[in-house]
């Protein structure tokens, strides 16, 4: 036994720490295995020479309240473990940082290193002095303080749904998925205790599962007892197709499509949840006259209201369906949620904004958010890098004289254009759309092309974003013949409908199946608005932008469809290449102008930047151009004050150096902190917490067959960077007479342990099951580090030798 039972004179693992000072100290306090849960997120993606992996998730320690044995437990609080040798303060500032009371959606955050701890509460911004650990709060104090602060009992028949477990089981659920469902349960019972509205808006980035959340948001509602009927409503069929799936999967048949049946009757009449697009419920505009709807929806015949991608309905969609259900719960989903600027204030501009309600005057602000970026280093989403290129003409500009010289024709009639004729479309120019520039599209194509073959081949899925019908046209017919011309060149035998023109004039949704599930043809979709929402590819890997976008709307809601993540096809991370200098709305606020028209001036308001359709007369055609692209850089999406940025590789290495040397000044403490591995974590995290992830200077900088170790030392300490296969072979040099001096069976171990280092780095070191691996088990295994000693001691020993090489 050990005769110092509080460890105060030895030095532990944060592992130990846990297991030896705060487990027994907080059980003592009440807490048991029913109160805690770990969530463990997916695991950032990293790129190794094989292709792209996973490294191991985080996993932070929620203490959760149990009403009593047979409810859904209800987290309240967060706790970082730091090991015992810190200070108790010295992870605060970090989970601070990071948010994780946001993130996780607790109103309480505890650091502690055993002995003593912290609290932050992030509902009065206060931190407490250090405490000993016998006075941390009991469950029962906490639920105390989580009922005051939230406004209602968990006895409540308000919080009810809050005490429900989830159907089939929590394994399903993601952290963020869980923390968004409990904020709209929070807010509603919220809202009932205290007879407001229950309104509820969620903001998660696109690939987040938003479908996931309203279904079981909704089932834990229902068996709360709750819901008499509920309402889904989307404005796209595609939208409708993923709800009523994952509805299914949770309601059965009790989740139906409301359609009008042949003999005139409801098709969703018997359901309790109905799935609906405004044009169903015949709301889609100011023309219709919401026959459906009132035909076989009497007033308040919904209990609840979930309304999806909410930014692009506005108010003037909702309004009909929500009027007639004054009562009803409304959640409102989207990525990216709009707000509404008018200009100038009138009893008209007054009149107008009540129908253009914006989505935050609506919900009130969001009860929960989840970034990109977040979903990013979650490794729930796809890594997002941005290529941008800058067209010379598109910085020069092009003058009326030099047009006129190139004699344009009518891209109808093949006809010249006189000045006059020229001069109406000059002056109200975007290229592409008035004016068609066929050397302009050639060079881009040509320099897209390019990329592609640098960057994966050929055949990647992508997305390009066109200016108008005609553009697309013009960009698949390029590709289409630099794609021949390659084949030809490379004695490859070409496949079919390589680049395809998408888009609602041309029945673009006949071609979605096969840009979502075939790996043997429809490869590069041109397109316009068709593919910009609501259309689910995962395989997609590349967003190209060759159409000038002014709304940070469109501009997220384009850039979402690459965001998510296939693992059946290797697909983990995207590109965006931006020859339009889109990416500048990264982190800018959702926020559309309003403009006062009459009914007769304007089309419906719309954060959509597509233009006009061409006119029947046609536009100008003009060839003779010299038009160069120039690479500007690579870029980064970040979370910078808590709003997503966009900052140049550059930025990025260096302010990534300056934290790493700001935490640890010198080579040799950067070496022993990186061979622990709880250190080492508690390192990565805060890097990345301040916003810079060494995974990503890994990726964009090529230096896929380096450990991160050498990604870091190179940038923070100007150290000469190794690659893994170069540190096994510099150990087995350099380190002869200290393997001589071991007993066979372990030298031979040991080498087969630091060829688990050479093709997986640091972490494939690590991993539970590297004894298990094949070539370390011929070598001897375990029992073979035994012969010479402790085998922790001997691992740990190993990894100092590797990083000294």
């Amino acid at each position: 036994m050990n005769p110092n039972p509080d460890y105060r004179d030895e030095a532990l693992s944060e592992t130990d720490t846990i297991n030896k000072l705060i487990n027994p100290s907080i059980y003592a306090r009440g807490w048991t295995e029913d109160h805690l849960r770990r969530e463990v997120t997916a695991g950032a993606i990293e790129h190794a020479k094989k292709g792209a992996r996973r490294r191991q998730g985080r996993a932070d320690l929620l203490l959760r309240v149990v009403v009593n044995s047979s409810t859904q437990p209800v987290a309240v609080a967060v706790l970082e473990a730091k090991k015992n040798t810190l200070p108790p303060t010295h992870g605060l500032e970090q989970v601070k940082l990071y948010g994780q009371s946001e993130r996780l959606q607790v109103p309480f955050v505890f650091s502690t290193n055993g002995y003593m701890f912290v609290e932050y509460d992030s509902s009065t911004r206060q931190t407490s002095s250090p405490k000993p650990m016998s006075e941390f709060p009991t469950p029962q104090e906490l639920r105390a303080r989580y009922e005051q602060i939230m406004g209602f009992s968990l006895e409540s028949e308000a919080a009810k749904p809050l005490l429900v477990k989830y159907h089939n089981g929590e394994g399903s659920r993601r952290y963020y998925q869980d923390a968004a469902i409990r904020a709209a349960l929070e807010k509603i019972a919220r809202s009932q205790t205290q007879n407001t509205a229950p309104r509820a808006l969620l903001t998660l980035a696109t690939g987040a599962g938003k479908t996931f959340i309203a279904s079981h948001l909704l089932r834990r509602i229902a068996d709360a007892g709750q819901l008499k009927r509920a309402l889904f409503v989307c404005d796209r069929d595609e939208l409708r197709a993923q709800a009523l799936g994952a509805l299914n999967g949770v309601f059965g048949s009790n989740a139906a499509e409301v359609k009008r049946r042949p003999d005139g009757s409801n098709a969703a009449a018997n359901a309790r949840i109905h799935v609906a697009t405004y044009q169903t419920l015949d709301v889609a505009s100011d023309d219709d006259n919401a026959n459906f709807l009132t035909e076989f929806y009497p007033p308040d015949y919904f209990s609840h209201i979930i309304i999806d991608e909410c930014h692009r309905s506005a108010w003037g969609k909702w309004s009909e369906v929500l009027r007639r259900n004054p009562n009803a719960v409304q959640v409102g989903l989207t990525a990216t949620p709009r707000q509404i600027k008018v200009s100038q204030t009138t009893p008209e501009s007054q009149r107008d904004e009540a129908l253009t309600r914006d989505n935050i005057k609506h919900f009130g602000e969001p009860v929960y958010s989840y970034d990109l970026a977040q979903g990013i280093e979650d490794g729930y989403l796809a890594a997002c890098e941005v290529v941008r290129d800058v067209v010379s003409l598109d910085q020069t500009g092009i003058t009326l004289e030099e047009i006129l010289t190139r004699k344009p024709t009518n891209s109808i009639t093949g006809a010249p254009m006189t000045a006059e004729e020229l001069r109406e479309l000059y002056e109200s120019t975007s290229y592409e759309d008035q004016i068609l520039l066929p050397d302009r599209v050639y060079a881009m194509c040509k320099d897209l092309f390019a990329h592609l073959l640098k960057t994966g081949g050929v055949h990647q899925k992508t997305i390009v974003f066109c200016v108008r019908d005609s553009h697309a046209d013009a960009v698949a017919v390029e590709l289409n013949n630099l794609y021949a011309k390659w084949c030809g060149d490379n004695q490859q035998a070409p496949l079919e409908h390589y680049a395809f023109k998408c888009t609602a004039a041309s029945n673009g949704a006949d071609y979605l199946a096969d840009l979502r599930g075939s790996g043997r043809s429809h490869f590069i979709a041109t397109t316009v608005d068709l593919l910009s929402t609501g259309v689910d590819v995962p395989r997609l890997e590349n967003i190209v932008f060759f159409r000038y976008i002014k709304s940070p709307i469109s501009f997220y809601q384009m850039v979402g469809r690459g965001t998510r993540i296939n693992e059946a096809t290797g697909k983990l991370s995207f590109k965006v290449f931006d020859y339009t200098n889109a990416s500048r709305l990264f982190g800018q606020e959702f926020i559309t102008q309003f403009t006062i028209q009459t009914k007769s001036e304007a089309p419906e308001h719309s954060e959509s930047t597509a233009p006009s359709s061409p006119t029947a007369q046609g536009v100008a055609v003009v060839h003779g151009f010299t038009v160069n692209i120039t690479n500007v850089g690579r870029f980064v999406v970040t979370s910078q004050n808590g709003a997503e940025a966009l900052v140049s590789l550059e930025e990025y290495r260096q302010a990534l150096a300056a934290a790493l040397v700001n935490s640890l000044p010198t080579l040799n403490e950067f070496r022993r902190t990186w061979v622990h591995p709880d250190e080492r974590r508690s390192l990565l995290d805060l890097l990345v917490n301040k916003g810079y992830s060494p995974q990503v200077v890994r990726i964009l900088e090529d230096m896929h067959d380096y450990d991160l170790f050498d990604v870091l030392a190179e940038l923070g300490y100007g150290m000469n960077p190794l690659r893994r296969e170069q540190r096994a072979f510099l150990f087995d040099y350099k380190h002869t007479t200290w393997l001589e001096s071991l007993p066979r069976n372990t030298r031979q171990t040991i080498k087969a342990l630091v060829q688990q280092f050479a093709s997986s780095g640091t972490e494939g070191l690590e991993k539970p099951e590297v004894f298990d691996m094949p070539e370390v088990q011929k070598a001897g295994g375990v029992n073979a580090l035994k012969e010479a000693g402790k085998p922790f001691e001997l691992l740990r020993e190993t990894k100092e030798r590797v990083f000294t090489a």
